[in-house]
């Protein structure tokens, strides 16, 4: 067998997965981003949790029913990217109205610090929501005490969707957030990541009659 050989065994051998990069040394790059602008530019908008959202870590699933963020999509040109992504900022969203699938158990939702949500336009258009680090902190009470901190070391990036509509959505489907869990008898001390689930509806609150919209 060849030394080139060898090392490709050995490498999916230790790695389980060969990398784009082991490759071949001149493999093509990744294709750039597509350009994207959201607008209207500079208007301020609302995103509103549609149903409930949930957040899944080991065995214990949080729901909750009302979710509400505010933001603003940047000033021109700001909301246009030649290519990449179009950022905004947003308020920590609030989670109220929440239950916990283990019975005797009452969580509650804080957060906290700068979060803000990418928008890519694409098919589909996707979304990142960015948690900063300890954005989001689960904390129950009851016949278990556990509290669960999202993003602990370092921001995360929440993968989701948008759909442009009167009004357009904004869809996380089982996305990964990392974690810590703390706490006793009862806590998923050991999960390292959570699962997220949630809709939004976003309306423009400078003028309710346009929508907020991503394209190219």
């Amino acid at each position: 067998m060849s030394r080139t050989r060898t090392a490709l065994t050995l490498g999916l051998a230790a790695a389980g997965a060969l990398s784009v990069t082991s490759v071949t040394a001149t493999a093509a790059p990744a294709p750039l981003a597509g350009s994207t602008t959201v607008t209207p530019a500079g208007h301020s908008f609302k995103a509103t949790l549609s149903g409930k959202a949930t957040l899944k870590a080991g065995s214990v699933t949080v729901t909750c029913s009302v979710s509400v963020s505010t933001g603003t999509v940047p000033a021109a040109p700001g909301n246009q990217n030649a290519s990449g992504p179009v950022s905004s900022p947003i308020s920590p969203p609030t989670y109220s109205s929440c239950t916990s699938s283990i019975p005797g158990v009452t969580p509650t939702v804080t957060t906290s610090g700068s979060w803000s949500v990418s928008m890519q336009n694409g098919s589909p258009i996707t979304a990142t929501m960015t948690v900063p680090v300890g954005g989001l902190v689960v904390h129950t009470t009851g016949l278990a005490t556990c509290t669960v901190t999202a993003a602990p070391t370092a921001p995360a990036n929440v993968a989701g969707a948008w759909a442009n509509g009167a009004p357009p959505s904004l869809t996380f489907t089982n996305a990964s957030v990392p974690v810590t869990v703390t706490g006793g008898f009862g806590c998923p001390t050991s999960a390292t990541s959570s699962v997220f689930n949630a809709v939004y509806k976003v309306t423009d609150t400078t003028d309710p009659a346009q929508q907020i919209t991503a394209g190219p």
